[in-house]
This record gives structure tokens, C-alpha cells and sequence, in this order.
């Protein structure tokens, strides 16, 4: 019995199209394009003919040029006009900034908020898999593509229903555990805005309980999210990104945590990031002791904390916790 395809939505099949024509430097043929990127390869799996496919194409390839997409048409050297066997890319130059391009460090800060939200591992399963088939047909592929993707990368299953319930100024109610509490209490708010800070996902709402503006992390909401019927005025929505982030900051300029780091290791990687230097080691700001305690826990003797003192004894927690149960199973 034939299985059904999974019909991919056009605006991915483009995007996957994008991601597979910048990887290339030589340039893909149409056949290999409809063989191995997603969107087409479902539907030539389907039964779908080639006249079908490569009018799908044209049209896919006319819409990205509308859009100001780059695509390049390299003919036959020896006869450019032949196209039966032409290759397409998307020139990496044309993405290439001039070296004289500045930025201030507010549009800086505007640009690294809009490219946290985008990665690599966040691209489909379907991409990833194309790419790797043009790979093994001997196609050299450049470096990683960087911003492709279709969807934003992030595990908490709350983000979608709180990112549509902020579309449509809709009251949301979620079940919130806070750390040091047994059990979760529910909460009523208004989802104003989510930001992503130090990794992480955070909703500005107001929360209707107390009638004041919170931030609530994504990790913490423990159950589902549920919209209600009542809606709120979407004016309420302006500038809340900007009053969530600066929150956010202005919570981890009062907690700075002094870190001996070891040189050259993952932990390094990722906390330089982030801190500045000082005589002993680290200084790296933090909004919440409980997650950043997990954080420096996962990176084992990599990191040592100076202080402050409850930072380090939730980390020493956490490590004596999973020694022990790695004891117990032992």
C-alpha cells in the first residue's frame, strides 16, 4: 500500500528552494532540484508527472525573483543559450555586505533580537534531508546556511497558541510552576509580547490576578495554553517588546555572576559570550538564579562559581543531585 505524502505548504517549498540554491556554488540542474528539495520530491513521489513539477518550478522561480531572491541561469559554456541542462543558484555575493556598511548599535541590537530567532537546526527536517541528498551526489555545498529558515526555533509548546493569542488580542490562561513552589498556579493575562533573552523565550503579559505587567518564562508554563473568548485592546501591545527586553536587562544588571571558566572549552564558548573580563574570571549578568544554575550545572567541572554564594550552592545542588542519581542507577 502506497503511503500519502505530506503535502508541503508553497512558502516552505520556496524557502527550502532558497537554502538549496545559496549552498551551491556550481549551480543545481532542474532534475536534481526536483529529486532531492522538498516540496517537489513529495510530489514526484506522489505520482506528480515532470511536466507538472517543472511548471511548479518556473513559477516558484519567478515568485523568488518578485520577491528580489537573485536566481542565476548558467547555460551550456559552449552554448549559453542551450538551457536544457542549466544550472541555478543564488549568487552568495549578492547577500555579501559592503565593507564600508555600519551600524549603529541600536539597529546592531534590533538585528542580533531578529537573528536569535532564526538558525540553522531550525530549518525542516525535510531541508536538512534535501541538502543532504545533493550532497551525496558528489554537488560540493559551501559553508552552513545561516537564516533560511521558515520557522522560529524553539522547543516550548507554549510559543505557538501565546504568539497567536497576541495576534489576536485574545486572554490566555496557563498553568505557571515557579521554582521553591509545589505545585503550579494558574494564571489569567493579557500576552502582550515574546522576547527572546539569554537563550530563552519570555512572555510580557498582564497578568489580570494582580492587575501589573509580568514576565513569565516559556519553560515554566507547565500545562497547556488555553485562549478564552474575552479580547483586550491590541493598543496595549505597542512597545511591549522594547519593555520586556529592557526588564530583562535592567534584572540582570543587578545580578552578575563571577565565573572561573576553563580556556577553550564549550562552556567558554558560550558564557564569553555574554560577560565581561575581570581579575579572577567572569562576570556574566543573569535574570533567573534557577536557570542559570541548570546552565552552569550542564557544563560540569568546565565552570566554577565564585559568586555570588545561593548561585553556588544551586549549582553544587544540581551536580550532587545527578551524582546521586547516576549512583543509583549504577
Amino acid at each position: 500500500m502506497a503511503t500519502a505524502s505530506v503535502k508541503t505548504p508553497p512558502e516552505e517549498r520556496l524557502v527550502n528552494l532558497v537554502v538549496a540554491l545559496t549552498a551551491t556554488d556550481q549551480g543545481l540542474t532542474k532534475d536534481t532540484i526536483l529529486a532531492n528539495v522538498s516540496g517537489y520530491r513529495e510530489q514526484r513521489d506522489a505520482g506528480a508527472g515532470k511536466d507538472a513539477l517543472e511548471k511548479m518550478f518556473e513559477r516558484d522561480k519567478e515568485n523568488l525573483r518578485a520577491l528580489g531572491v537573485p536566481i542565476e541561469t548558467i547555460g551550456d559554456w559552449a552554448d549559453p543559450d542551450d538551457l536544457r541542462e542549466a544550472r541555478y543558484r543564488v549568487p552568495a555575493a549578492e547577500y555579501t555586505l559592503p565593507d564600508d556598511l555600519e551600524f549603529s548599535p541600536a539597529e546592531l541590537a534590533l538585528l542580533t533580537l531578529a537573528g536569535s530567532a532564526w538558525s540553522e537546526s531550525s530549518m525542516s527536517v525535510e531541508a536538512r534531508a534535501g541538502l543532504r541528498k545533493i550532497r551525496a551526489l558528489g554537488i560540493p555545498m559551501d559553508a552552513p546556511i545561516q537564516g533560511f529558515a521558515p520557522r522560529l526555533r524553539t522547543s516550548d509548546a507554549a510559543f505557538g497558541p501565546l504568539q497567536q493569542a497576541i495576534e489576536h488580542a485574545r486572554v490566555v490562561t496557563f498553568p505557571y510552576l515557579k521554582p521553591g513552589e509545589g505545585a503550579p498556579r494558574t494564571r489569567r493575562v493579557r500576552p502582550l509580547a515574546l522576547v527572546e533573552y539569554e537563550g530563552r523565550w519570555h512572555v510580557l503579559a498582564h497578568d489580570l490576578g494582580v492587575e501589573q505587567e509580568r514576565t513569565f518564562l516559556l519553560s515554566r508554563i507547565v500545562g497547556a495554553v488555553t485562549a478564552t473568548r474575552e479580547h483586550f485592546d491590541a493598543a496595549l501591545r505597542v512597545g511591549a517588546g522594547e519593555r520586556a527586553l529592557s526588564g530583562l536587562q535592567e534584572v540582570a544588571t543587578r545580578n552578575i555572576a563571577l565565573l572561573e571558566v576553563e580556556p577553550g572549552t564549550e562552556a567558554s564558548l558560550r558564557l564569553t559570550r555574554r560577560a565581561r573580563k575581570a581579575e579572577q574570571g567572569l562576570r556574566v549578568p543573569f535574570v533567573d538564579l534557577h536557570i542559570f544554575a541548570d546552565e552552569l550545572a550542564s557544563y560540569g567541572p568546565e565552570v566554577r562559581v565564585v559568586e555570588p554564594a545561593p548561585l553556588r550552592d544551586a549549582v553544587v545542588a544540581r551536580l550532587r543531585g545527578a551524582l546521586a542519581r547516576h549512583e543509583a542507577e549504577s
